[in-house]
């Protein structure tokens, strides 16, 4: 039996068990929080103000399996924040001679932000792994079918064709969007050390004759950008993060949106490869990857405010706004990352049911393409008698239940058109083709 106590996801079942989960555990964030203690008391022996001895001895000991985790977290209560209590701990497991080489100089809010930093880049790179997946699927996908026609719908109505083609090259498109957000963003994640005041005061005292020097030090241990400015009530970079992954959760969601409706019993245009069944009804398949990428686009726009909502952040160090950030964050971590492992999944495991798409075409009898028979029976009859006809048309394909093409032929003004080609959906998909080559082109 497991534990019921541990963060397992049991009501997420979006990022549950997804490589997002992972890199945002309990156990990873203390990790990135010993690393962040690790790496400053590194930066300083390499500027001669600690000794290799004391970097090797902290590092070391920086290893999240020798803390209790759950104790961390309940004396955390006490400060506010769980680096008070990790530094008691961490300088007792490094030892009394080197144990005062720990934290030295900094603030709390130094090591939980440039933790925040590595948690963000770590989980990063895993949903870039998963979008480049996505990507590579549905350019696949609008290779195949670039020349798929299928009825494009505005405001839930058939409005004229398209193509499927299109359609997967525009997710594509918002995947390499996000793809380039995300990858600007995770590059430009910076380290944070400003000590109690963002002065860099205490790294004075202790002896350093250019403490300006520390921060670019601290960035190359851990990785990460170095930052112009101690960012203690700057809050650019957690503006950032909520921007980048909020776009997206959304742009993920478009896709899902799509997948859902098209999916749809009555629809059916495409279906997930793998359906989720039901725990009542044994004939259902029911699209749970997009599903559960909607559930994250819906509430990510939300946490993603809380963040904005922190950067206004009083004085040299905030009371609240810095400590909102950190659960919101990593919900936005994980849900994108859940988003786009189950993202990948979808697309590659995507079936599109072509011979539905062009049954469809035909469900308004041939009105799929009045638009065009408008433009081309103007040069014919004029615009106002071909306004006339064509109203008239459409309201007997309903009543009599007949198709367009048919009433068309009818009418002995019209003899000479080629009414099949005029009337065939599949030949009035505009430029979806070339479009559809143009976003492929896209890398």
């Amino acid at each position: 039996m497991t534990s019921a106590d541990g963060d397992t996801g049991l009501l997420a079942p979006g990022w549950a068990g997804s490589p997002a989960a992972s890199a945002t555990s309990d156990g990873a964030f203390l990790q990135a929080l010993l690393d962040a203690e690790a790496a400053l008391t590194r930066a300083q022996a390499a500027l001669g103000l600690a000794p290799d001895e004391a970097a090797t001895a902290v590092t070391g000991a920086a290893r999240a399996d020798r803390f209790d985790v759950r104790s961390l977290a309940e004396r955390a209560r006490a400060g506010g924040n769980p680096v008070i209590p990790l530094v008691a701990d961490l300088t007792k497991a490094v030892g009394e001679e080197y144990g005062p080489y720990v934290h030295r100089g900094a603030t709390s809010q130094d090591i939980m932000d440039t933790a925040m930093m590595l948690v963000a880049e770590r989980t990063l790179d895993r949903v870039l792994d998963d979008l480049g997946r996505t990507e590579r699927a549905l350019a696949r996908l609008s290779a195949e079918h670039r020349d798929t026609a299928m009825p494009g719908r505005t405001l839930t109505q058939h409005a004229v064709p398209t193509t499927f083609g299109l359609k997967a090259a525009g997710w594509r498109s918002l995947v390499l969007d996000a793809r380039d957000r995300t990858t600007a963003v995770r590059d430009g994640l910076p380290a944070q050390l400003g000590g109690a005041a963002g002065t860099l005061a205490a790294f004075s005292a202790y002896g350093a004759e250019d403490a300006t020097a520390l921060p670019a030090a601290y960035a190359r241990e851990l990785g990460l950008r170095e930052p112009l400015l101690p960012w203690h009530t700057l809050r650019t970079p957690i503006a950032d993060l909520a921007g980048c992954l909020a776009f997206t959760a959304g742009a993920l969601g478009k896709i899902a949106v799509d997948v859902l409706t098209l999916s749809r019993t009555e629809i059916a245009e495409v279906a997930e490869g793998s359906g989720g069944g039901s725990s009542a009804m044994p004939h259902k398949a029911n699209p749970v990857r997009s599903t559960l990428i909607a559930a994250a686009a819906r509430r990510a726009p939300q946490l993603a405010a809380t963040l904005y909502g922190s950067l206004a952040a009083e004085d040299e160090r905030p009371a609240g706004a810095w400590h909102a950030e950190w659960e919101p964050l990593r919900d936005l971590l994980r849900l994108v990352g859940g988003a786009a492992r189950d993202a990948a999944e979808l697309a590659e495991g995507l079936l599109v049911h072509a011979d539905t798409m062009r049954e469809h075409l035909g469900l308004t009898h041939g009105l799929v393409v009045s638009e065009r028979l408008s433009a081309e029976l103007a040069s014919v009859l004029g615009r106002a008698r071909a306004k006339t006809l064509l109203t008239d048309l459409a309201r007997r394909t309903y009543s009599e239940g007949r198709t367009l093409r048919e009433l068309l032929a009818d009418q002995p003004e019209l003899k000479d058109l080629d009414l099949d080609e005029l009337t065939d959906p599949a030949r009035y998909t505009g430029s979806a083709g070339t479009l559809t080559d143009r976003a492929l082109e896209r890398r």
